[in-house]
Formats: structure tokens, C-alpha cells, sequence
């Protein structure tokens, strides 16, 4: 595909970003920043927060992951479904009560100053970490396809889209982000769409065609029942969607300070229920996409990728199948990039200003001084982890993702649920150690189960975790108990 013509591309969905970022960002403040004024339409967080969830690592990872797990990341995508209703239902209510800005601060009234700081710190990193990783599988690929056909060093390639993405959101924030995320998932979508027909129609089958080949293929098996050690069985995977789906979006500033953007709790569940069944087939739709990939590289007897990641990339731009693909592909390529790496940039911002900062204590052109410097400060950060994670990568990322989500998220989901489950005070300068030995002794059963147990743990090793932690924090209640039984 002609590099005038992706850059082309490139230049012109910045372009649109860019209008959208001018026209939501008039007479922004920080309310607008951190809540969009708590006046977003329900249906427009909800199909934005499609993009946001799906992300580059569904957009590129989830096709090349058929080869060796087939559909049965559908386990997981199923398993979502409890994990968004637990949050509608339990979790966002208890946030609109509390007119939360940040849902960590529910940590701080629960429990104090110090768990508050803990909970929060973790999010930082979980974010940090994950938006990361998705943001350098797309700059990864955009550096194979273009930039290293113009010489450009792949640290340049991160730092000027990470600019990119720092400059629309630096004024509106979340209310910039509600509106280009919606831009970003029609793309990303019609991307998806496009490739599967333009595909199928290159291979001479009819829509229904397609669908019949892709389900007779050896890609298309959903269910494993037979083996509770692997990766694949339905009930590790099943609870490992709940578990992340509860974490990774009711758990995680990014993901809810969409939803706290809703007018009131009714139409920010309405946008939870919405998006969680839509999210089921678009899902679905990556992973047709991937068997059909496969197929057509075996149709066309095409040299596979080295790495499964680049597979989508690879046939979208040297498979022979024109000019239209490729230029979809590029499209839903950057919307699925940048619908998780501006989110997140605003997310941390948000998070690290109000919970760490207490910047709203502040003199208000402090505030805004403060929240511009932290925005930059954690855009450098991004382009730091992608350009050393470049150094590592081997294995498919979306498993990666997983992984680290499974011990960074651990401690929050258990402080979570011993906060609203549990009536039991604390001691709050013991929440940090808790917090960090939970997980480390969670990797220590994780890679001791298999020899000791005759068990393989999966993402599943996130409620592990999270029970360490409310075993940790109850410990803590006691010995609190036992101190104050002891006073004279």
C-alpha cells in the first residue's frame, strides 16, 4: 500500500480528532475536565466506551490468538456479562451516592487517608501499565507498515502520536474524550465490517458462505469442558471474564469516570447494560475475523507473521487485497489506538491530581497548572514503558494484559469488597503492606500450583489475590480489635 496514502490517513483522522477536541474544550474548566459537567447522553458513553473496551489489543491481538486458543476467548466475553451487571447494579449506585469524582475516595471514607493513597496508587500503575502496552502493539504495527519504510526510529513514532494524543485532550478532558471515542468506535467498527466482507468477497464466498467456513474450520470451537488445566476450560475462563470485566472497568477511573459523566444512576446503567451486550458481538466478530484471516492466508498459501499479532496487518497490507482494505484497516487501526490511550491519559490525570494531590484544596489557577504538568508528565511516562516494552515483547499481548491485570488488580478488588461487604475498621497504615505482599504471594502459588497442586492457574489467580488482600485487611481488623481490648 502506497505510504502517501496511509499517511494520508494518518493526517486526516488527526485532522477530525483535532475539530472535535476545539469543539467540546470552549469555556472548559476543570469540572469539564474530570466530569463533563455530569451531562452526557447515557447512549453516547455507552458506544464510546465499545472503542475504549476493545481497544488495539482486541483490534490486532484477538484475531491472531485463533490460531492456538480458537473462539474460546468467548468464554471470557460471556463471563463479562455478571461482571457489568455487578457493576450497574451494585457497584455504580453506591458511587452516584456518594457523588464520587474519583471512585477511589470511597476508600478514604471507608477506611482512611492511607488506604485511600493505596488503592489509588494501584490504579495508577494497572493503567499505566496496560494502557501502555495496548498503545505500543498499534504504534508496533504502524511502525512495520510505514515508519520504517521512511526511516523513522520507532521512538519517534511513540512520541509523536503520544504528542498527539496529549495535545486534543489537554484542555476538554473527559468530555473530549465521551465525543472522540464515539468517532473511534464507528471506525474501529467499520473497519471490522469491511475487512470481513472485502475478505470473504476476495475468496469468492457470499456473507453466508463466509459464516458456514469459518464455523466447519478448526478455529470456530467455542466450549472446552475436558481439561481443567487448560488455559481454555470453560469455568477458569468464564470466572476470569467476571473477575476482569469487574476490575478492569468497575474498579478502574478510566472506565467509570465515563459512566460518572451520565446525568443521573438510571441512565448510566441503561449505558452499562447497553454496551455489555454489544460488546458480546463485536467480540464475536474479531474472532470470525481471525479464523477468516487463516483461512485466507492458507487459500492464498501466504507466509504467516512471525508473530501472531502482526497477522491482521500483514494480510490488510501486502495480502493482495487492494487499496480499501488497507486503508480501513489503517483507519481502525488508529481508532482502536487512541480510543484507549487518550481515555487513559485523561483517567490517570484525574486520578493522580485529586487522590494524590488533593488538588482540589488548591487555589484554582494552581489546579489547572497542576493538572497540565501531571497530563504531560504521565504522556512521557507512556512513551518510556512502549518504547521498553518494544524490547520484551514476544508472547501474544492481549494475554500479556491479562496476566498483569490478574496481580495489579488484585489488591483493589479486595479492598473493594471489604469495604462494602465487610462493617470491620482497619488498621490504615497497614493497607500498603497488604496490598504489596498480595500479589507477590499470589505469583508465588500461581507458579508453585502446577508442581505442588497439579493445578495451572489462569487469570483466575486475580480472585486469589483479592482474597489475600481480605484476608489481610481482616487480620488488620483484628489485631485493631485486639489493641483496643487491651487499652486501660
Amino acid at each position: 500500500m502506497d505510504t502517501t496514502l496511509i499517511v494520508s490517513c494518518l493526517l486526516g483522522y488527526f485532522l477530525l480528532l483535532f475539530v472535535v477536541s476545539r469543539l467540546t474544550s470552549r469555556n472548559a474548566d476543570n469540572a469539564t475536565y474530570f466530569t463533563a459537567n455530569r451531562n452526557s447522553s447515557w447512549w453516547l458513553v455507552a458506544f464510546g466506551m465499545i472503542g475504549a473496551s476493545l481497544s488495539g489489543v482486541t483490534f490486532i491481538s484477538v484475531p491472531g490468538w485463533v490460531e492456538t486458543r480458537q473462539f474460546s476467548y468467548m468464554q471470557m466475553v460471556l463471563g463479562y456479562i455478571p461482571g457489568y451487571l455487578l457493576i450497574a447494579f451494585v457497584l455504580m449506585p453506591l458511587y452516584y451516592r456518594l457523588k464520587l469524582t474519583t471512585i477511589y475516595s470511597f476508600l478514604k471514607g471507608r477506611f482512611g487517608e492511607t488506604t485511600y493513597k493505596t488503592g489509588s496508587a494501584f490504579f495508577l500503575l494497572s493503567r499505566l501499565m496496560g494502557s501502555s502496552l495496548r498503545m505500543y502493539l498499534v504504534a508496533n504495527v504502524l511502525q512495520v507498515i510505514l515508519f520504517d519504510q521512511l526511516n523513522v526510529p520507532f521512538p519517534l513514532t511513540v512520541g509523536l502520536s503520544i504528542l498527539l494524543v496529549w495535545l486534543y485532550t489537554r484542555k476538554g478532558g473527559i468530555k473530549t474524550i465521551v465525543w472522540t471515542d464515539t468517532l473511534q468506535t464507528t471506525f474501529m467498527l467499520l473497519a471490522l465490517v469491511f475487512a470481513i466482507v472485502l475478505i470473504g468477497k476476495q475468496l469468492g464466498w457470499s456473507i453466508g458462505e463466509v459464516i458456514e467456513q469459518v464455523r466447519q474450520s478448526n478455529y470456530s470451537q467455542i466450549f472446552f469442558f475436558d481439561d481443567p488445566g487448560d488455559p481454555r476450560y470453560f469455568y477458569k475462563q468464564f470466572l476470569s471474564g467476571a473477575l476482569i470485566a469487574l476490575v478492569m472497568t468497575g474498579l478502574d477511573q478510566d472506565m467509570m469516570q465515563k459512566n460518572l459523566t451520565c446525568k443521573n444512576i438510571g441512565e448510566a446503567q441503561k449505558n452499562m447494560v447497553s454496551f455489555s451486550v454489544v460488546l458480546i458481538f463485536a467480540n464475536l466478530l474479531f474472532l470470525c475475523l481471525g479464523a477468516l484471516l487463516y483461512l485466507y492466508a492458507q487459500h492464498t498459501g501466504m507466509d504467516m507473521p512471525a508473530k501472531a499479532d502482526n497477522l491482521f496487518g500483514e494480510v490488510a497490507m501486502n495480502g493482495g487485497l487492494g487499496s480499501l482494505v488497507g486503508i480501513f484497516f489503517i483507519l481502525g487501526l488508529i481508532a482502536a489506538a487512541y480510543s484507549s490511550a487518550d481515555s487513559a491519559l485523561t483517567a490517570l490525570t484525574t486520578s493522580f491530581c485529586i487522590d494524590i494531590m488533593d488538588i482540589e484544596k488548591r487555589a484554582p489557577k494552581e489546579q489547572e497548572s497542576l493538572r497540565k504538568n501531571v497530563h504531560f508528565a504521565f504522556a512521557v511516562l507512556t512513551v518510556i514503558i512502549i518504547v521498553i516494552t518494544r524490547q520484551f515483547h514476544d508472547d501474544s499481548l492481549i494475554d500479556i494484559i491479562f496476566k498483569v491485570a490478574s496481580y495489579t488488580y488484585g489488591p483493589l478488588l479486595g479492598l473493594f469488597a471489604f469495604g462494602m461487604f465487610s462493617k470491620r475498621t482497619i488498621k490504615d497504615n497497614w493497607s500498603p503492606a497488604i496490598c504489596l505482599l498480595s500479589p507477590l504471594i499470589s505469583y508465588y502459588i500461581a507458579d508453585m500450583a502446577p508442581e505442588k497442586l497439579g493445578y495451572t492457574f489462569g487469570y483466575e489467580i486475580l480472585l486469589v489475590n483479592g482474597m489475600l488482600t481480605w484476608l489481610g485487611l481482616w487480620l488488620s481488623g483484628f489485631a485493631m480489635e485486639k489493641s483496643m481490648e487491651h487499652r486501660p
